[in-house]
């Protein structure tokens, strides 16, 4: 299954400008099996994406956290109590918080930004379950960095978009080799390790 796995919409972040409904036209249209909505510091309710997979029935519509911690940017998936993993927490902390929800913790776009990433995991001994190994936003040196983190720490390697506009959503995705179909299920896939990064590739005329 493809997921776009962090993007954010002009609801409830607001450096975006990508509409809640463009979002699911533009998933539907690039061929997206699911997406998961990941605003900075906040998590929609189930009733609010009840509203949104009522406009888009057979695409997979969840919701995580770009949580905002005191080392960078991590996202959080399965979070069931998004008030104790709140802006200005520890990373280290952040993880062993949502994994006493059940959870799951990435590192959002490690290395952006001269982010000291290394000194991050030596330093905060974070418990992570994955990172992004490509978004729209990560450059060459960004990727191969991460790559190399990734095999030398076995995490799973996710490609997102970070997508704060439709035309960029879905330009970087996870391939699962799992069916999706909540929040249980996409943080099994990424704790097993059943994930790929991906690329989609632009179609010239």
């Amino acid at each position: 299954m493809k997921f776009d796995l962090h993007m954010h919409t002009t609801r409830h972040s607001p450096d975006s400008v990508m509409d809640p409904r463009a979002m699911l036209m533009k998933a539907q249209e690039v061929g997206l099996d699911g997406i998961v909505i990941t605003e900075h510091d906040w998590l929609w309710t189930e009733k609010e994406l009840d509203e949104l997979r009522a406009d888009a029935p057979g695409l997979v519509v969840l919701s995580g956290i770009e949580v905002t911690t005191r080392q960078g940017h991590f996202l959080a998936y399965g979070v069931k109590n998004p008030f104790a993993v709140g802006r200005g927490i520890d990373v280290a902390e952040l993880c062993r918080e949502v994994h006493r929800q059940g959870g799951a913790v990435v590192a959002a776009h490690p290395f952006r930004w001269r982010q000291p990433f290394l000194d991050i995991l030596a330093d905060r001994k974070p418990d992570l379950d994955g990172l992004e190994l490509m978004t729209s936003n990560m450059d060459e040196d960004c990727r191969r960095r991460a790559a190399r983190v990734r095999n030398e720490k076995s995490l799973a390697g996710l490609g997102s978009s970070d997508a704060h506009h439709e035309a960029v959503l879905g330009i970087c995705y996870t391939e699962f080799d799992a069916t999706i179909r909540d929040n249980r299920d996409l943080v099994e896939a990424i704790r097993s390790r059943r994930a790929t990064a991906c690329e989609r590739i632009a179609v010239t005329p």
